[in-house]
């Protein structure tokens, strides 16, 4: 087969998650206004999810999926906004809320596009399992690379709901703590991936990214991310009385970045890199702190 190049790849990537939402949206128009507007958004989360998964396997690369993780909360937001919170949610907290999202969306989005070089490259996470079997591997692929992020992103997501649309009281202190939360996770990962990005076109002599933020924390970025999913549960936290399901984003992503995504890094690095492991034990995981 011959291999195809960075940009029919992103075309194919793109008309892959323009097909699945065209989908989603016509089982929403075919189903009719629900009456569970959040277990409907779920279901129709996974739908999509289950598309994207279709394209992965189509063209044998799980990082088809990769985009879904900063491509999915905006439209969900927006579904959100245009069902319930456009008649009850106030209009400044939705604004700061959607730009957040929007701007973080953007980012992510770009840099992922940035730096996939095309249909014949996936994620090393992903190539680790490719010594299973076929079938094996893709119900590997299906679970824990497109279902189990899916299901982590909805979590944040849920953060935010009842500030969007459910909160009517006017902007206040909170809303203020809570979007300069967010907005320094998005600061942290734009530095944090600049740094990242100039050191690898540098081809520096150092094994690994020592400088800058990564000076402070192994991974920055993963922190910065944390922050901003923190950030939008806050909105939330004013809330009265108080939906106990909005700590399930924060939580999730805690959780995630602190035993999965942060041990399977440093894993990876200390392979490869044997200076690494004394870099690790003086060095926070995630939250910058000055080194030992």
């Amino acid at each position: 087969m011959k291999k195809i190049t960075r940009f029919p790849s992103l075309l194919i990537c793109l008309s892959g998650y323009l097909f699945s939402f065209f989908v989603v949206l016509f089982l929403y128009k075919l189903t009719g206004r629900p009456r569970d507007l959040l277990m409907a958004t779920f279901v129709y989360d996974l739908a999509a999810t289950f598309l994207i998964f279709l394209f992965s396997v189509a063209f044998n690369n799980t990082s088809f999926y990769d985009p879904y993780w900063s491509v999915a909360p905006f439209l969900i937001l927006l579904a959100w906004y245009n069902h319930t919170g456009i008649h009850v949610g106030d209009p400044d907290r939705q604004w700061l809320i959607m730009t957040l999202v929007l701007l973080w969306a953007l980012r992510l989005t770009f840099n992922w596009a940035r730096r996939w070089k095309g249909l014949g490259d996936e994620d090393w996470r992903y190539a680790g399992f490719r010594s299973y079997p076929r079938p094996v591997y893709w119900l590997i692929s299906l679970a824990g690379f497109h279902l189990f992020p899916t299901l982590i992103v909805f979590s944040g997501c849920l953060s935010v709901y009842p500030a969007l649309c459910r909160l009517s009281q006017p902007v206040g202190l909170t809303d203020g703590i809570a979007f300069i939360i967010s907005l320094s996770g998005i600061a942290i990962e734009t530095i944090a991936d600049k740094q990242l990005s100039v050191y690898r076109r540098n081809k520096s002599r150092k094994p690994f990214l020592s400088e800058g933020l990564w000076k402070y924390s192994r991974h920055p970025n993963y922190f910065g991310e944390i922050l901003f999913w923190t950030g939008l549960c806050v909105f939330s936290m004013q809330m009265k009385p108080f939906a106990w399901y909005t700590l399930a984003g924060p939580a999730a992503m805690i959780l995630m970045f602190s035993f999965i995504s942060a041990p399977m890094m440093d894993k990876r690095m200390m392979e490869r890199n044997p200076g690494y492991a004394e870099y690790a034990r003086k060095t926070s995981a995630l939250v910058p702190w000055k080194s030992s």
